[in-house]
Order: structure tokens, then C-alpha cells, then sequence
């Protein structure tokens, strides 16, 4: 996807690269986010955790019985693989207007590899879905780990 889009979609001084060749890390992606956003304009550019809509978290098998306890945490933290993000922008420019600033100083989702995270308050669990509230990414995003956020307790 990244390359159909790659020099009609670069804002004047963004600097593009040719990565070169991936190392394949095997990652596994271990279920699905369900959100309510079908396209990257219509996501909010942070989640919130409070007022944001509740989306759900789907664990494939055979990962649901590492699910076991979760509910004893009220805050988590989500990976996730941003699928539909380009990769292959070093310098950017953001929407806010800030002007250029590299990849690395921004929480924007094109990066050279387009994982994310968020830090969600966990709503509910039930069998593999955990309904969770903070999530910024589209619908049907590639889960790559969950984790407790151990700064919130």
C-alpha cells in the first residue's frame, strides 16, 4: 500500500527513503481490534481512555488462556501492527503545523515499522474479547501484545 501512495501523499518537506530489504522478526499477531474507524482521518490522534468509545479487543485462540487475571488490572497496555501505515517517511510534517520534525519525534503511525501502542482502561472481558476504552487505531488492526500498565497499578 505504502508505495501506490508514496510521492502523491508527501507534504512539502517531508523527506522520503528507500528502506531496503525487511529482516523478518516473526511476529505473531495474536487477534483483531475492533474500533469504529474505517479510515486513518476519521481516527483521533490520541485515545481517551475516559470518553472515548468502547472498542474491543479480540484474542485469538490458541491465546485466550493468556488472558487469565487480566481483569485484575484496570489500565493496559496495547501493541498493535498499524497495517495501513506508510513506512517509509524519516522527516514529516505534521497536520498541526510544527513544521519538519523526524519520524522518531513524533507519535505519528508512519514509521519504519508501524507498531503502536495505546494505554486502555479496561471496561469488561468476556471468553477472548477484552471491551476496552482509549484505542486510536482502525478497525480490524493486527493485535501484537498486551501488557498490564504497571504505572497506573
Amino acid at each position: 500500500m505504502a508505495e501506490a501512495v508514496a510521492e502523491a501523499d508527501i507534504r512539502p518537506g517531508e523527506v522520503r527513503i528507500e528502506a531496503g530489504e525487511a529482516a523478518d522478526a516473526e511476529l505473531r499477531f495474536i487477534g483483531r481490534v475492533r474500533t469504529p474507524w474505517t479510515v486513518r482521518a476519521d481516527c483521533p490522534r490520541q485515545g481517551d481512555p475516559e470518553g472515548g468509545p468502547v472498542c474491543r479487543i479480540e484474542v485469538f485462540e490458541p491465546w485466550v488462556a493468556a488472558l487469565e487475571g487480566i481483569d485484575r488490572h484496570a489500565w493496559l497496555e496495547v501493541l498493535y501492527w498499524m497495517h495501513e501505515a506508510r513506512r517509509d517517511l524519516v522527516v514529516q510534517c505534521p497536520r498541526a503545523g510544527n513544521g519538519p520534525v523526524g519520524t522518531f519525534a513524533l507519535r505519528s503511525p508512519v514509521r519504519p515499522n508501524p507498531i503502536a501502542t495505546s494505554l486502555v482502561r479496561l471496561v469488561g472481558v468476556a471468553g477472548g474479547t477484552l471491551r476496552v476504552r482509549g484505542l486510536d487505531c482502525l478497525d480490524d488492526t493486527p493485535l501484537l501484545d498486551i501488557k498490564p500498565d504497571r504505572s497506573r497499578g
